[in-house]
């Protein structure tokens, strides 16, 4: 009777759905742990769950007035974590086979994501070897029982979604024959699994949607009147501002192509361009998101294999950008502006969104599932030909879910965006990962403004920085010790995170690089740090749902080739060779499966290690050499210029190590110094030195490879 009326009564409080399967057949030994998001997540879990559960209560908590009185409706026990002897009556309690339910955040969340997960939970379910039902509850944070604070959104009655999720146990390895792992140790692991468990439920428990109804979610959620974008036009927009021209910009460029077709983007960050990519994701159009920094070969290139025939740009901004030589020079498209596409805009136009669309917004929405393509982005071309991405919705708002289960973001956080939204980094992470979480952005247009970037991260109070370690590093040169005052992290990837870059941003900013990494191919996020788990010198663990195995490589002592699988992973590929042609990713471990190219390791703590690029190996005399360990020594030699190594081709050696840097005064034996400072094999020290006043780089910040291998081979 009292889950009869506890079930009446929660209906009418929240908007409920129940999700998954709760067990049907009990386990001798059950623990339920579920995330902690308000004060009513037990009674919500033990009104719709088929057993009766016995909840661990901190004795604090259950000494509140308010709490007495809704605890004498459930099932618990009072533990005091300072007495040793309540968790031994918890244990007693397990193995009695009574169903046993615990938080292992131990608190509830007052930033929206998963709080520090206490060992002790695991430690009790490996010690008694209890199933685990795992539960997650989302969206009880938003209601007045929540302890979420200002600018969070409270509701009256909002959406909370239940969610059953598979049973599993905690299963702690057995030490190497000989050796003997402590009890601190055990705990440990047993802990970590745990916080492994709680990340993966955020994964497993999210429901598939679009970009689009993603943002409508938000708009809705934090409301429209919210303000989610600034830009340098100087131009700010509220929630609403975005969904008026998303609505606009849909409607004129669902003109302009069929649906399905893909269409060029070329536009700089700013609000427009957010509101066009959201208008082509709603109305199934395709954005192609064309990197503007390359050259004419590689725009073409990128036209053809995505069988581009109309791009989307703006006259101000080709202006700028001194674009128009560039876009003169393509063949088989038209360019059509965003000034132009203005005064099409005709007053029927006017009068549907005024009185219809903005009502409902759902109306511009086409037939899209969330396995349907939403974007192209391109790979940067820094070993070849650029590569057509094709990521579904799915795969882009799986990274999102992805990140947000590795490292903490709430709406009281303010992003600076600098990287091109050409770049998945940028996309996925610093633009779409905001807009559908109630975050702030300052949308910048370029990232190599290394005087004026860190200056408007201190005017906007800007909390979320992200940078590849090349633009990192420049900004640390030109940024007042103070600049970066407000900034919680600083997210890096796209490249090796150099010790000095990191070493600085500590010492004289006080803020810990973040340091991540991915692939365009995987919407990018592979692996990344966070806070809960942070090992410096690696990228970090795997994102949760993913999979990842090594395959040995031969004349390589440590690791394998990294092939990596999971809901993040790319539709297929778009190439030169056959145009709009989608190849689906595969590789020897079957479809699915993505070759990441790179040799990586993994240690015993599941951190990875990237030892470099496969295709940047050299062999010298018989010796496999890492074109990064080159490069590394270069650095350590002459930490304050950049250094790039190639490898060509040689008659009489096979292969010659060549070094490009900017520093004119590095010279071979400062470099056989610092390779024997560092451990590394004198074979790795190159024998030919190239001065170059400027490194050739990429759009993204990557350095171009492709033009010094050209240089390497016309200089031979």
């Amino acid at each position: 009777m009292f889950k009869l009326i506890a079930r009446w009564i929660l209906r009418l409080m929240f908007r409920l759905e129940v999700c998954g399967e709760a067990p049907k057949k009990r386990p001798e030994r059950l623990l339920v742990v579920p995330n902690h998001q308000s004060f009513f997540d037990g009674i919500l879990i033990q009104s719709f769950l088929p057993l009766r559960v016995t909840w661990v209560i901190h004795a604090q908590i259950g000494a509140m007035w308010h709490f007495k009185i809704l605890l004498k409706f459930i099932p618990h026990i009072l533990v005091d974590a300072t007495n040793p002897m309540s968790m031994k009556r918890v244990v007693q309690l397990i193995e009695t086979g009574a169903p046993v339910g615990i938080f292992p955040e131990g608190r509830i969340t007052t930033t929206g994501s998963l709080m520090k997960i206490y060992d002790g939970t695991a430690f009790l379910a490996a010690r008694t070897g209890a199933s685990i039902l795992p539960v997650r509850v989302d969206g009880a944070k938003h209601s007045i029982f929540g302890r979420l604070s200002a600018p969070h959104p409270i509701q009256a009655r909002p959406r909370v979604r239940l969610t059953y999720l598979p049973m599993t146990k905690i299963v702690i390895p057995e030490p190497p024959e000989g050796k003997y792992l402590s009890a601190k140790v055990r705990r440990r692991m047993a802990g970590e699994s745990m916080r492994q468990l709680m990340q993966r439920s955020v994964m497993d428990a999210r429901v598939p949607t679009t970009l689009y109804d993603a943002l409508l979610d938000a708009a809705e959620l934090y409301g429209e009147e919210r303000t989610i974008i600034e830009d340098v036009r100087p131009k700010v927009d509220t929630y609403a501002d975005l969904m008026k021209a998303t609505l606009a910009l849909g409607r004129l460029i669902s003109r302009l192509a069929a649906e399905g077709e893909h269409v060029g983007v070329l536009l700089p960050n700013a609000g427009p361009a957010v509101a066009a990519i959201f208008g082509m994701f709603a109305t199934r159009r395709i954005p192609a998101m064309l990197n503007y920094t390359a050259g004419v070969d590689g725009m073409q290139s990128c036209i053809e294999a995505a069988r581009v025939k109309t791009i989307v740009s703006s006259r101000g901004f080709v202006e700028k950008a001194k674009l128009g030589e560039k876009l003169v020079q393509l063949k088989g498209v038209r360019v059509v502006y965003l000034e132009d596409l203005r005064g099409q805009f005709t007053l029927l136009d006017k009068l549907w969104l005024v009185l219809w669309a903005k009502r409902h917004p759902k109306t511009l929405r086409r037939d899209v599932k969330p396995g349907d393509p939403a974007i192209v982005l391109f790979t940067s071309g820094s070993e070849g030909k650029p590569k057509g991405v094709v990521l579904s919705h799915d795969n882009i708002l799986a990274n999102v879910e992805q990140a947000k289960a590795m490292i903490e973001f709430s709406c009281k956080d303010r992003f600076f965006m600098a990287l091109p939204m050409f770049h998945s980094f940028g996309l996925t992470v610093g633009t779409i990962l905001p807009l559908i979480n109630g975050v702030q952005i300052f949308l910048y247009p370029t990232p190599l403004h290394y005087r004026i970037i860190p200056e408007l991260t201190y005017d906007r109070d800007c909390t979320v920085l992200f940078g590849t370690p090349t633009f990192l590093n420049y900004y640390a040169r030109f940024a007042n010790s103070y600049d970066f005052y407000r900034v919680r992290y600083v997210i890096a990837g796209a490249e090796r995170l150099s010790e000095e870059v990191r070493l600085t941003y500590m010492d004289r900013f006080g803020v810990r690089i973040i340091e991540g990494y991915g692939a365009t191919e995987c919407a990018p996020i592979i692996a990344a740090n966070s806070p809960m788990a942070y090992r410096a010198g690696t990228v970090g663990q795997i994102a949760p749902s993913m999979e990842s195995r090594l395959v040995p490589v031969q004349g390589i002592e440590h690791g394998g080739r990294l092939h990596v699988r999971g809901p993040n992973v790319m539709l297929g590929y778009l190439k030169h060779d056959k145009p709009g042609v989608l190849q689906a990713p595969e590789s020897e471990f079957g479809p699915g499966w993505y070759d990441t190219g790179d040799l990586a390791d993994i240690d015993a703590d599941g951190y990875l290690h990237i030892l470099g690029r496969l295709k940047r190996f050299a062999k010298i005399a018989g010796e496999m050499v890492s074109l990064e360990v080159v490069e590394r020594i270069a650095s350590v030699a002459s930490p304050r210029h950049q250094h790039a190594a190639v490898a060509r081709k040689d008659a009489n050696r096979g292969e010659v190590l060549v070094l490009y840097t900017e520093d004119r005064g590095l010279r071979r034996d400062q470099l056989v110094e610092a390779a024997r400072s560092t451990g590394a094999p004198e074979v790795a020290v190159p024998r030919k030195i190239e001065y170059i006043d400027k490194l050739p780089k990429l759009g993204t910040g990557k350095t171009d490879y492709v033009t010094l291998n050209s240089l390497a081979t016309a200089a031979a």
